[in-house]
């Protein structure tokens, strides 16, 4: 079957694949997808991440994330809706562009247009490795656009050492994804290896996943054919954003706040793709050392990831650490820094990172550990430390530490059941472990809330064991939580001098 797609005129026409089977009627809760595509490993999906905005009320009870026996099946609340990796092409599909996924994504855009957001691609580049050079910029689209720096943060440092990578990174007010992939030649001019990365620019990275397999075609395609950029000039004319102007500066999207419904609950900028299990291995990777990222995370701390090559995973621990410092209670986290994600660093952005006091980052450059300066928290490996005296207090795993990590972790186990042997696809690791956090700060800020608008403004040990803490292991962080955010209230619990 032949189908007219809205593509640009050099891909006007688009053979679209024979229908397969309809799928069994979906749950009352409108999924959009069968439950047999809700865990294919290795897919690229949509996920949905974390906010810094203050937004409207909260959408959701604390049993959504209580650690109940009921709350796996309290499904209405922590469900979405469809399966995430139905965005995903089928393995061996046939497909011209390669950037767009056909009908599920065409569905689900129907399905939810109040909130879908548009294309807004406002650069398209192809980066080489040059034996002379180095990182050049070797093409691009728009032609005068600002690129300096792109072709160090689409190429990471190591990265001749592996095959492929994707990274995301941060170019100013924009977000970027590229794809890279190194070949063997034989070529001495070469020294043996082509290596080129193929990326866009988006003021939000919201929907830079949609273009993940394309980015990955097209960098094999650059590898294979150099010099053949036809299929990117049709993509950019299809995809280019057409930007909000003001003063005569280019801005970018307004966000959308606090839609009615669990997947639109969340910022519409918290999405980033994800492979099958990128939940599930960031908890597993870091086990308990999740609940100190947490607490720093929610002081604003500057927290750099180290990891050599591959950055991608490393990408998405980036992503796990922003959904920690969800907050949902109106006016709070206004007054306190934007908990920024910059995604992929490298030396070229010391100078930016100076100036910066709460972000999120990764690099595979070993030479900012050296840097103490620009940053609060050093993540290498599994180890978390701080160089902060007064942060040490926080890197020590209490009681209260181990039953939040707990409760986590049988909420996951009860998920995980749910979607075994229920075939339930309606919810999935990323929304329990986003609103496991949020509720958990939730709970926090509401109470001290009620505390600061009481007389007396004592925060006592029972207020504390209220708020899910510790009363003495988490004497420090309740301390510095206080004095991030402003909130007057006065701590009356001792730090005793012995156990």
């Amino acid at each position: 079957m032949v189908e007219q797609s809205d593509r640009a005129p050099l891909l006007e026409w688009e053979e679209i694949p024979a229908a397969t089977p309809a799928p069994a009627p979906p749950p009352e809760r409108g999924s959009e997808s069968s439950p047999a595509n809700c865990r294919a490993l290795g897919s690229t999906a949509p996920g949905t991440g974390w906010s810094t905005s203050p937004g409207g009320p909260a959408i959701f009870s604390s049993a959504a994330v209580s650690g109940e026996a009921d709350s796996a099946a309290n499904t209405e609340t922590v469900g979405v809706g469809p399966c995430w990796d139905a965005h995903s092409p089928v393995k061996g599909e046939s497909r011209f562009s390669g950037w767009e996924t056909g009908s599920p994504e065409k569905e689900l855009a129907t399905s939810v247009p109040e909130w879908e957001e548009k294309d807004q691609i406002v650069a398209v580049f192809v980066i080489t490795f040059d034996t002379r050079s180095g990182n050049i910029v070797e093409w691009c689209l728009p032609q005068d656009v600002d690129l300096v720096g792109v072709e160090f943060k689409s190429m990471a440092s190591g990265s001749h050492k592996i095959s492929s990578d994707f990274i995301y990174f941060r170019k100013g007010s924009y977000f970027g994804l590229a794809c890279f992939a190194n070949m063997p030649v034989e070529s001495a001019l070469e020294r043996g290896a082509r290596m080129k990365s193929v990326g866009i620019l988006s003021p939000s990275y919201t929907l830079l996943y949609r273009y993940m397999h394309f980015l990955e075609s097209q960098v094999r395609h650059q590898l294979e054919s150099p010099g053949h950029y036809t299929q990117l000039e049709a993509f950019y004319e299809d995809k280019k954003g057409v930007l909000p102007i003001g003063n005569g500066a280019v801005t970018s999207l307004q966000p959308i706040h606090w839609l009615p419904s669990i997947n639109r609950c969340m910022h519409p900028e918290m999405k980033i793709t994800h492979p099958a299990g990128c939940m599930s291995q960031f908890i597993k990777f870091f086990g308990e050392q999740i609940i100190v990222l947490w607490k720093f995370a929610l002081l604003r701390k500057r927290i750099l990831i180290f990891s050599p090559p591959p950055v991608g995973i490393v990408c998405y621990r980036v992503y796990g650490c922003c959904c920690l410092a969800n907050v949902s209670l109106p006016g709070i986290g206004v007054s306190v820094p934007e908990f920024r994600p910059f995604f992929y660093i490298n030396v070229a952005d010391i100078e930016v990172l100076e100036n910066e006091v709460s972000y999120v980052a990764c690099t595979t450059e070993k030479i900012f550990e050296e840097k103490k300066g620009l940053y609060d928290v050093y993540v290498d490996n599994q180890n978390v430390r701080t160089h902060h005296e007064n942060l040490q207090p926080l890197l020590r795993i209490n009681g209260a530490d181990r039953d939040k990590y707990r409760k986590l972790s049988e909420q996951r186990q009860m998920l995980l059941y749910s979607q075994e042997v229920d075939r339930d696809c309606s919810s999935n690791e990323e929304d329990l472990f986003i609103l496991f956090f949020m509720e958990q700060n939730n709970r926090i800020f509401q109470m001290l809330s009620e505390v600061s608008a009481s007389q007396d403004k004592t925060l006592t040990e029972e207020h504390v064991r209220g708020m899910g803490l510790d009363p003495q292991g988490d004497r420090s962080f309740l301390i510095d939580l206080l004095e991030v955010y402003g909130i007057d209230v006065m701590l009356v619990i001792d730090n005793p001098c012995c156990p």
